[in-house]
């Protein structure tokens, strides 16, 4: 199986967006894109859910065309899962469509996703001294506020995914020593100043 960065992103369109708009569905989907092939039992126990929960909602994300089988690691009765997209994309238009149901979903996605960004840097925060200090050194947590034209700003997101993106040829496999999987979150958007 290639690694996840050379899986392609699936763009959301309204009906796909309705399967994955759950949270448990985005965490069972983010567990395998980021740790592999897994069970429903291990998906449960992992993120303390009930097997009966899991198994539902893989079989879901399954339906909508996120999931497949792993047979690589099927041996018994349980069933393997593994994501097929090494990411996903929300179609912004999906905020503003006219049928308040995608856009309701494109609200939950779009809070899931905030969440989990939060969750995993509050996770470091907690955690730092798990880490070395080469790697508390090579973190970072910084904020910016810009008075920018909608134009800029698109630029300006442009860009920065541009630099990120070019690490992706650099990115090294799994086992190399002092290497670990690193996040890295963007939030661009306007705020009110009156």
């Amino acid at each position: 199986m290639p690694e996840p960065e050379e899986r392609p992103t699936r763009v959301l369109d309204a009906r796909s967006l309705r399967g994955l708009a759950h949270p448990l569905r985005m965490r069972l989907l983010s567990e395998l894109r980021r740790n592999g092939p897994a069970t429903a039992s291990q998906l449960a126990a992992k993120l303390g859910e009930s097997s009966g929960a899991t198994s539902y909602h893989l079989r879901q994300l399954a339906e909508y065309g996120f999931l497949e089988d792993a047979p690589e690691h099927g041996k018994g009765r349980e069933r393997w899962w593994q994501a097929m997209h090494g990411g996903v994309e929300l179609n912004e238009t999906l905020l503003l469509d006219p049928d308040p149901a995608v856009r309701g979903a494109a609200a939950v996605f779009m809070h899931e996703v905030s969440t989990v960004h939060a969750q995993e840097l509050s996770t470091f925060v907690a955690t730092t001294h798990d880490w070395s200090a080469d790697w508390y050194e090579a973190s970072d947590a910084s904020d910016w506020t810009l008075r920018l034209t909608p134009e800029m700003s698109v630029e300006l997101i442009a860009k920065m995914h541009e630099l990120v993106n070019s690490y992706r040829a650099q990115a090294l496999p799994e086992g190399t020593p002092e290497a670990e999987q690193v996040r890295i979150h963007s939030h661009v958007f306007p705020v009110r100043t009156v």
